[in-house]
């Protein structure tokens, strides 16, 4: 379980690396509230994914400073705070970490493409394409090294999944 040190936590991954479903069940079970980061994305961005155009980082910067400025809102109110954004960049992840005062960590989803794709392929009504899942694991920068993250495989079901990440946590 995380210490005072950490009252937010971004899940973070490709598409279809499941960043909502563990999102969900990491803040069941830490108590904290969850916020879906996709629901920031401005409307035009939601439009680019949705015809299949990647975005770039000056699409990215509006929606990452929303997203910070939601964490800083709920760590001065004290409250902990669980959500998911892709973050697939160590300057968007620095860029959040700013917002919360060193005060965010970071789960990371790792899959294999096969499995990411086959999620993705399975999925109904989301936005992004799987035509963009090549796009984003070529922008990824994995994470591995940086303070405060916990890299959790995804070929679990969900309830393991989220263990594995309070676990981690646990030991941040």
């Amino acid at each position: 379980m995380p210490t005072s040190r950490f009252l937010a936590v971004c899940v973070m991954g490709v598409s279809g690396s499941g960043k909502t479903s563990i999102g969900e069940g990491l803040a069941a079970r830490l108590g904290y509230a969850f916020l879906e980061g996709d629901r920031l994305h401005p409307a035009a961005n939601v439009e680019k994914m949705s015809k299949g155009i990647p975005l770039v980082d000056d699409d990215r910067w509006p929606w990452l400073d929303a997203i910070g400025a939601k964490i800083g809102r709920h760590l001065a109110a004290g409250e902990g705070l669980v959500l998911s954004c892709s973050a697939l960049k160590r300057a968007y992840r620095d860029r959040l970490r700013k917002a919360a005062g060193g005060r965010l960590a970071f789960v990371y989803l790792d899959g294999s493409r096969a499995l990411l794709g086959a999620r993705m392929g399975a999925r109904e009504g989301h936005f992004m394409p799987l035509s963009l899942l090549d796009s984003q694991l070529a922008t990824l920068e994995v994470p591995t090294g940086e303070p405060g993250v916990v890299t959790v495989a995804i070929d679990a079901d969900i309830d393991t999944i989220v263990a594995r990440a309070v676990e981690g946590l646990a030991g941040l």
